[in-house]
């Protein structure tokens, strides 16, 4: 696999920024009335933290996920990263969503390009930088593929390429291996872990899942039931973390890792409520 070392082969390790919400809310108005998506909500993520997000279904997950990626505008508050205001999205936050949005007329390694193209990086030093993303994400030998010759675990690992070629210091992830089966994201799961510890970047995550959340996270929020808001914000320590290690899946067996899962589904299921 191949290492990635400066920023015009791949993966800066610095330029993470924090992320500052201040009494940011979402109203949407409807046919039946103004509606509230989001409470009014304080919240500081610091650079290189994963944090993952649940709660219940329409709690508000996605909406704070699309206020961080400059998609939507905070009825009220503010939404700042690296301590300027979020007015729309920048290369700076990048994001991966559920279903993967690779272009099917390119081939993987022309979508994972794409963005480059746009910046009109010289075509030699975006091979050279998407070769290292494909081989990072373990696509080394399916460059020349079609999306539609990918399985669903293979067009995450090119979407994630496309999106970390870009170098973005934030990486935004909205359920993106809700449609996967079982072992493909048990080893997304692992292959994350290990480009979130080497590139350090900044990772928000939201899921339905408490496993998943309970065992990628340094950080899990949970939301409430709409009118969604953070209800509950519990940092992450299980038997073997260290600093630059990579959590192994054998960490679920553990009577810790039963402990927090239990108090994470617990809130999640008090937020019903």
């Amino acid at each position: 696999m191949t290492e990635i070392e400066t920023v015009d082969t791949a993966l800066s390790t610095g330029g993470a920024e924090k992320v500052v919400l201040t009494g940011a809310s979402k109203t949407y108005d409807t046919a039946s009335g103004p509606t509230i998506a989001l409470q009014a909500t304080d919240l500081t993520i610091e650079p290189g933290e994963f944090v993952c997000i649940v709660g219940p279904s329409g709690c508000g997950k996605t909406t704070l996920l699309q206020l961080l990626a400059g998609f939507l505008e905070p009825t009220d508050g503010t939404v700042e990263v690296g301590g300027k205001i979020v007015r729309g999205p920048a290369v700076d936050r990048g994001v991966v969503f559920q279903a993967p949005t690779l272009y099917p007329w390119l081939s993987v390694r022309g979508n994972v390009e794409f963005g480059p193209s746009v910046r009109r990086v010289p075509k030699a030093q975006r091979r050279k930088q998407s070769t290292a993303m494909l081989e990072k994400v373990g696509l080394g030998d399916f460059g020349d593929k079609r999306p539609y010759e990918l399985s669903g675990g293979m067009q995450q690992r090119a979407q994630i390429a496309r999106v970390l070629i870009n170098d973005p210091a934030i990486i935004l992830m909205d359920e993106p291996y809700g449609a996967l089966d079982q072992l493909t994201r048990e080893r997304l799961q692992v292959d994350l872990l290990k480009i979130w510890r080497q590139a350090r970047k900044t990772i928000v995550f939201i899921t339905h899942s408490v496993e998943e959340a309970t065992f990628l996270a340094t950080r899990v929020l949970v939301m409430s039931a709409r009118p969604g808001r953070v209800i509950l914000d519990r940092r992450v320590e299980l038997p073997g973390d260290t600093p630059d290690g990579v959590r192994d899946p054998s960490v679920l067996g553990t009577p810790e890792f039963a402990a927090l899962k239990a108090e994470l589904s617990k809130a999640i299921y008090d937020a019903h409520g």
